[in-house]
């Protein structure tokens, strides 16, 4: 046999205890019965004192075969929030048991007492199978927890799944603290008791129990211990009195059925416990990040809602960062039964810890994972949230960009594609500035990159990063120039006509300052020398014999540029035409 292990679903506390209505399908004890016996429908009644409120109601349904997930409440369609399933393997027969849980606090709430019917649960398709082991059966129930202010403080512990004998079960219930055992109670809801198989017998902490209706040998057999019906064939609502089995301070208890006949199920059990604890919980509300700062503000509130007790005040409260303390404080005041106080820290988050990480708050605990204080339940003091810090954003290295020498260091230069180069990431905002406070302040952006002129070099650009949380960094880049070949027109025409009245070479003077020019004529003879300090030759000829005027023809050129990257002399000829 296989199934789901009864394990504890919630833990309700307040001034509450707990009641079951419920049904079964069947017109009659299946194991007896020579014909098929499960219908489809039937009806039970709520009817709680005037003075009851209701807290929470679930729907438990369950029946032979794979399951029947759709049926009906009052007329309205109910599915499941959560299923189970149990199965039973005989010689040359698999047979399968399903139930269904559904939360139905708000519609109880509502409608409050009167008659509920549940239909449309229908085994049908596999009845003839469950016929041949007496297990086919279908039933439901509602677990009503409600509130009396004439009630002591009370723990509900809801546990439930899908388990099954024979031969036998033993189920441990945790999270119970018994402050004080008087009028203490544990309920069943269980699954395909006979009341003529009294084969089977129940006992808590090692202590056989029953009751008027349920005897020592054959506790589950078909009734409803809070109506006294005897009717509810292979479907058991009972609730026992367990003050005498369990002890003040017990954490857990322990239930054991054995059977060595009568298959059962139990599906869900239910205790009600005297305990005045408080149970302190916490959350994170908020907390400001700034940029390149490890020191966080955090606003959190401690809760002590789900308690039987005042939370006294001193209750400690550490903060961790990936494990590591890096806060601690105190409640300030005494919190009462379903109350909460807020508070504040400026927690330090080491430079160790990654900017990535998991910042936790517990209450009730000294730094040390100890606390101070007993609580109903003792592992609910803890809250995650994960924090990215706030950091400057990473940005790629940019060399210098280096363009021809317009004159005196000037230049003309594009870094319209650094934009992008320099990110890391595409969504950074990047802007340029000619100072590093104008980056830092976002002022006088250089709006045109694509021809930016420099008029002395080298020059620093800097570029402003910004990301999406506001965060900046600020880097820079190089303007260089170098001085390029110059470019030599070599038609000559001294006519005053303003076109190519003189020898020009482009890119020559407030550049290479240091040149020297020399113009030969064919036979070899120089006839002019010049410098940044001279103007442009024109055809004078400076030592000429009769006239001072080159006459037309072809002449030849020497520049020597004075430059430690032109070592060498450029020459060339040009045409002289007056």
């Amino acid at each position: 046999m296989n199934g789901q292990d009864i394990s504890l679903y919630t833990q309700i506390n307040g001034r509450y205890d707990f009641t079951f209505i419920g049904n079964t399908m069947n017109s009659a004890e299946n194991n007896p019965s020579p014909v098929l016996v499960t219908g489809t429908s039937s009806t039970a009644t709520l009817n709680l004192n005037p003075s009851d409120t209701v807290i929470k109601a679930f729907l438990y349904w369950a029946g032979s075969g794979d399951g029947d997930f759709d049926v009906d409440l009052n007329g309205i369609p109910i599915y499941p929030d959560r299923t189970f399933s149990h199965t039973n393997v005989f010689p040359n027969l698999t047979l399968n048991y399903f139930s269904a849980f559904k939360d139905i606090t708000s519609y109880i709430q509502t409608t409050g007492n009167g008659d509920y019917t549940l239909s449309n649960l229908d085994i049908s398709p596999f009845e003839l199978d469950h016929f041949q082991r007496k297990t086919n059966f279908a039933g439901w129930a509602i677990l009503v927890v409600y509130e009396n202010s004439s009630l002591p403080l009370n723990q509900i512990n809801v546990y439930d799944g899908l388990q099954g004998v024979p031969d036998n079960l033993s189920i441990d219930l945790t999270n119970l603290y018994v402050i004080d055992n008087n009028n203490a109670t544990a309920g069943f809801i269980a699954w395909e008791g006979d009341a003529s198989l009294p084969t089977e017998t129940f006992a808590i902490n090692g202590t056989i129990i029953s009751n008027a209706s349920n005897p020592i040998n054959n506790v589950f057999n078909g009734t409803n211990s809070i109506t006294g019906a005897t009717d509810l064939y292979n479907v058991d609502l009972d609730i026992y009195e367990i003050e005498d089995y369990i002890q003040i301070g017990n954490t857990s208890a322990n239930i054991t059925l054995s059977s060595f006949q009568d298959f059962i199920m139990i599906n869900t059990v239910v205790t009600k416990l005297n305990s005045q604890l408080p149970d302190a919980t916490i959350t994170i509300d908020d907390y400001q990040l700034t940029c390149n700062n490890r020191n966080i503000p955090v606003n959190y509130t401690v809760y002590n809602v789900n308690s039987t007790e005042i939370l006294a005040a001193n209750t400690p409260i550490a903060f961790y960062a990936d494990g590591i303390l890096v806060g601690s404080t105190q409640t300030q005041n005494p919190i009462p039964i379903g109350g909460n106080e807020i508070g504040n820290i400026v927690i330090t988050i080491p430079n160790t810890t990654p900017s990535n990480f998991t910042l936790t708050a517990v209450v009730d605990d000294q730094g040390n994972g100890t606390g101070i204080v007993t609580e109903l339940v003792e592992t609910n003091n803890d809250y995650n949230t994960t924090i990215s810090l706030f950091e400057s954003p990473d940005f790629n290295t940019l060399s210098p960009i280096i363009t021809c020498n317009l004159g005196l260091s000037r230049g003309v230069f594009d870094f319209s594609n650094y934009e992008e180069l320099v990110k890391t990431d595409v969504s950074h905002q990047v802007s340029f500035h000619e100072t590093y406070e104008d980056a830092i302040n976002f002022l006088n952006p250089i709006l045109n990159t694509t021809h930016y002129e420099a008029l002395t070099t080298p020059k620093e650009i800097f570029i402003r990063i910004e990301n999406e949380n506001n965060c900046i960094s600020v880097t820079s880049f190089l303007l260089q120039v170098e001085n390029c070949p110059p470019i030599v027109y070599n038609a000559v025409s001294p006519n005053n006509d303003s076109f190519n009245d003189t020898f020009f070479i482009e890119g020559l003077r407030d550049i290479f300052i240091h040149f020297k020019l020399e113009i030969y004529n064919r036979w070899g003879k120089l006839l002019w020398t010049g410098d940044r300090n001279k103007p442009d030759w024109n055809g004078y000829v400076e030592d000429g014999i009769g006239t001072k005027i080159a006459p037309d023809g072809t002449y030849y050129y020497i520049l020597y540029l004075n430059d430690p990257s032109y070592p060498e002399p450029l020459n060339g000829y040009l045409y002289l035409s007056q």
